[in-house]
């Protein structure tokens, strides 16, 4: 699932006129480095939600793109707005398996490989969630969690590592929202997270690779400019 349901804010006046996940870096929107990446890694079915300007993702890229199927889950046209992370995600459940990847449409990630072999380790296992987490940026320097010896997320102490967005999920994660979120409840998803990982059911590792979260003008400028970020 590619979460691109955001108004984009702090991206203005980009924003104003066009969905931050199809704002172009070095000459593609965002979410396609996503959609090219997650067909190249075998999974040709994917969901994408949208809210803010969300007629235009779905024009951009209609139904299929270089053999992915999309599948659209219009929160802006059936509830007026954005749900939210996980209010949005449990609004696709119907849409989504057992187990599924999350990104959010509006990082930069390009050599980041959605791969089965991590898919069927993670469905294997017992935990809620695997999160991708990254060295702190600037913009984040108190981080989001720690990771132990035993590769689990924690979120006491040291947290030297911030949320990539990417993670594998399994639905049971979700089971605080009604399945297809019928009320169009906004739900945040990192309380979810941090109840799952005070119960160890959240394992992680680091990615090292390029990454940057395109939150402001100055960032997207920045790669556009940079071919080395």
């Amino acid at each position: 699932m590619i979460l691109a349901a955001g108004r984009g804010e702090r991206m203005r006046p980009l924003t104003d006129s066009r969905p931050k996940p199809l704002l172009e870096v070095r000459g593609k929107p965002l979410m396609g480095y996503h959609l090219e990446a997650l067909g190249a890694g075998g999974f040709d079915e994917v969901v994408v939600n949208t809210a803010w300007l969300g007629e235009q993702i779905a024009q951009h890229y209609g139904d299929v793109h270089q053999g992915v199927r999309i599948r659209y889950s219009h929160e802006g046209r059936d509830f007026g707005g954005a749900l939210e992370t996980a209010g949005g995600i449990a609004r696709a459940l119907p849409l989504l398996g057992e187990v599924f990847w999350i990104v959010a449409g509006d990082v930069y990630m390009p050599e980041f490989r959605f791969t089965r072999a991590a898919f069927d380790r993670f469905a294997a296992g017992g935990k809620l969630a695997h999160l991708f987490l990254v060295p702190n940026p600037e913009h984040n320097p108190k981080g989001d969690f720690g990771l132990d010896g035993n590769g689990l997320a924690t979120r006491e102490g040291e947290r030297p590592y911030t949320y990539s967005t990417v993670a594998l999920l399994r639905r049971e994660l979700l089971q605080g929202v009604p399945t297809g979120n019928p009320q169009g409840q906004k739900v945040a998803l990192a309380p979810l997270l941090f109840a799952a990982v005070g119960q160890g059911l959240v394992s992680a590792e680091c990615y090292t690779g390029a990454w940057t979260d395109v939150g402001t003008p100055q960032r997207l400028d920045s790669l556009n400019r940079d071919p080395t970020l």
